[in-house]
């Protein structure tokens, strides 16, 4: 299955479903307003190791073949906040 995912074929969407839980907020005065409740979407949790495999390998990819530009912090590994701080700090 994972590698049919490498291979450019899309997940089953068996594996796409998730089911919407509403839970209600505590401390709420009037619960008959939408705000006063909270949607968790529980998602299939092979979908989730499959995606995480596939976004590893394509965060990879792109890092050995420099398709990110340099100043790129976010979603990168070895960059964090810090690491923008400074870059700013430097150009300022």
């Amino acid at each position: 299955m994972i590698s049919n995912c490498l291979a450019g074929r899309s997940l089953s969407l068996k594996y796409k479903e998730s089911t919407t839980v509403v839970l209600r907020k505590d401390g709420k005065k009037d619960y008959s307003l939408l705000g006063s409740y909270r949607p968790i979407a529980l998602e299939n949790t092979l979908a989730k190791v499959i995606e995480k495999i596939l976004v590893d390998h394509i965060s990879s990819t792109a890092e050995e073949h420099l398709l990110l530009p340099w100043n790129q912090m976010g979603a990168r590994k070895q960059r964090s906040t810090l690491s923008a701080v400074g870059l700013l700090t430097l150009c300022v």
